[in-house]
This record gives structure tokens, C-alpha cells and sequence, in this order.
């Protein structure tokens, strides 16, 4: 409205600084968060406020970025326990690896 002013508040000019209280949002998701953090040291574990999941990102090297989440912390726990399963499952052995070295190149119309 133009014209009009607000009648007031805490926040306007020349009104005394005033303490709010302060709201920790979650407090004991986050502290579950931060034990499971501690927990898992070859994860790095988080709680998001805004959808109010859990979620789980692998801290050693991967082929591919690890990332799991679920609703709780059991959940997250239980997924994080199969992509560690899957991820060890999947990764090659000694004896299936190739050699490390120079790839052989063809020669593609070169005579020999």
C-alpha cells in the first residue's frame, strides 16, 4: 500500500536490538546424522532439512560417485551396507586385471 506504513516490528529503524530464539530445525536427525558420520568413516553422511532425508556419499574411489539416502537411519545404514556389498562384488581381481603397461597399437596400412 502506498502511502501506508507498517505499524512496526522488531526489525524496524531505530527499535532496540532485541535476542530471538534461536530454533535448531531437526535437532535429533541431524545429531543421528553427525553419530552415523563418526560411525562410517568411509562415508560422509548428511541430513537435509529440506526434504528430511538422509544421505550417504562414499568417501573412497569409485568408478562412479556412490550416493544413497533414505527416510530414516536404519534405512540409510542398510543402504549403504548393499552398495559396499555391490561395490566389492563388482570390483575386478588381481587375476582379472590386464597388465599395466603400453596397449599394443595395430598399424592400420603400414607395411611391415
Amino acid at each position: 500500500m502506498i502511502g501506508s506504513s507498517w505499524p512496526g516490528g522488531r526489525h524496524r529503524d531505530g527499535r532496540p536490538y532485541s535476542l530471538v530464539h534461536r530454533r535448531v530445525w531437526d535437532g535429533p536427525a541431524r545429531a543421528e546424522a553427525e553419530s552415523l558420520n563418526q560411525e562410517w568413516a568411509g562415508w560422509t553422511v548428511l541430513y537435509s532439512l529440506g526434504t528430511r532425508r538422509f544421505y550417504g556419499l562414499c568417501s573412497w574411489p569409485s568408478p562412479q560417485p556412490v550416493i544413497v539416502s533414505d527416510t530414516t537411519s536404519e534405512g540409510l545404514e542398510r543402504r549403504m551396507r548393499e552398495a559396499e556389498t555391490l561395490l566389492t562384488l563388482r570390483m575386478p581381481t588381481a587375476e582379472g586385471r590386464r597388465p599395466a603397461g603400453r596397449r599394443r597399437s595395430r598399424s592400420v596400412g603400414r607395411a611391415a
